[in-house]
């Protein structure tokens, strides 16, 4: 079996011209749903955006790798993802809104460190994707360690009171994420990234319970997407993420 090398530098490189293309320009996907959703205000601040930043909170930047099983990537990952963001910050001229530590508040100065997530995949190419995570809607998200008993009721209660909890302040419409199943920090992994997913979900149960939900918030929300996981026979983890209308991210595969 052969093993494809790629260096770590091709990380930076990506990293730093994602970033600032995510800041820049919404996907596709996200502006049919806005022009669906028909805020006139909303889609003129998108098509005639230019070259700066539709929002002035360039968020955290939260860096998804789906590293293939047959790739070797050469050097410091960590390193080489941090030098795209500061270097995208510089060049992007991005706002600096992460602070070294949660207490003390010194602000690094270049938006690092990234918030690192990675996953193994089959193949030798890597999928490299930049969502910056402003905090008006980072601020809003909530996880419960539901019961089983809790069920499909319990499930719907909690992502429809978060979600209206959410709404005042949290730039709707909004985009609704929730990680089912799993355990605690599962759950919460699985609610952001379900905010990025295109298209509904594979299993038709899901599919149809998405729908319900959206049905419930679509005076304030552009979709709702679950990801679930096999969990424990004891609990029933639920946890919702919410991006604001502004929903930026940008992938590019190596």
């Amino acid at each position: 079996m052969s093993v494809r090398e790629l260096d770590a530098a091709r990380l930076t490189d990506a990293v730093a011209r994602l970033y600032v293309d995510a800041c820049l320009h919404l996907p596709e996907p996200v502006k049919e749903k806005l022009y669906a959703f028909g805020n006139p205000y909303i889609i003129e601040n998108f098509e005639k955006n230019g070259n700066i930043p539709l929002c002035q909170d360039t968020g955290m930047a939260a860096v998804y790798l789906e590293v293939g099983q047959d790739v070797h990537l050469t050097g410091d990952i960590p390193a080489a993802v941090n030098e795209g963001v500061a270097r995208a910050v510089q060049e992007g001229y991005l706002r600096a809104s992460i602070v070294a530590d949660p207490l003390r508040r010194t602000n690094t100065g270049d938006n690092t460190p990234a918030f690192l997530y990675t996953d193994i995949v089959p193949g030798d190419r890597v999928k490299v994707t930049v969502a910056p995570r402003g905090f008006g809607c980072e601020n809003k998200a909530r996880i419960a360690m539901l019961a089983p008993a809790d069920g499909l009721e319990g499930v719907k209660a909690f992502v429809l009171e978060t979600a209206r909890l959410a709404v005042p302040d949290a730039c709707p419409p909004v985009k609704i994420g929730v990680g089912l199943g799993g355990n605690f920090d599962r759950a919460a992994y699985m609610a952001k990234k379900a905010t990025l997913r295109e298209g509904p979900n594979p299993d038709p149960f899901y599919a149809a319970l998405e729908q319900e939900l959206y049905e419930q918030t679509k005076t304030f929300s552009i979709g709702v997407n679950i990801l679930q996981a096999p969990t424990h026979i004891a609990g029933l983890p639920c946890a919702v993420s919410i991006g604001c209308h502004s929903l930026r991210y940008a992938s590019e595969v190596l």
